[in-house]
């Protein structure tokens, strides 16, 4: 029996993106949560637990952005090992830390996205 694929919560104050990315990941085989701020991601983290998920995270959102986001992940040693993509229109650079695995620029090349997807996934 081939293993579960792992959850992808997909973190973008942006619907359009949401949807999309939800879509074609989920047209992928891939379980698709999506939460419109970080504040939002941290509820749905602390209330489903996943064991594994892989969180494509925007870094430029109202109400709690990409970097309060990634502060308050590391601080919760349940949370703090899950893989995050930042997936962003911010050219800055983002600290290197522990759980970052890749860094997108959007517009999204999608080939880049499935493969920094598929290297947190295997």
């Amino acid at each position: 029996m081939p293993p579960e694929p792992t959850p992808i919560l997909i973190v973008d104050d942006d619907e359009g993106i949401r949807d999309a990315l939800g879509e074609m990941l989920g047209d992928e085989g891939y379980p698709v949560a999506t939460a419109a701020n970080g504040e939002e991601a941290m509820a749905w983290l602390r209330r489903e637990r996943p064991r594994s998920c892989i969180v494509l995270l925007d870094l430029m959102m109202p109400v709690m952005d990409g970097d309060e986001f990634l502060r308050l992940k590391r601080s919760d040693p349940e949370l703090a090992g899950l893989p995050v993509i930042i997936v962003t229109a911010s050219g800055r650079p983002v600290d290197p830390m522990p759980g970052i695995r890749a860094y997108i620029l959007k517009p999204i090349e999608m080939p880049l996205l499935m493969a920094a997807i598929e290297a947190c996934a295997g």
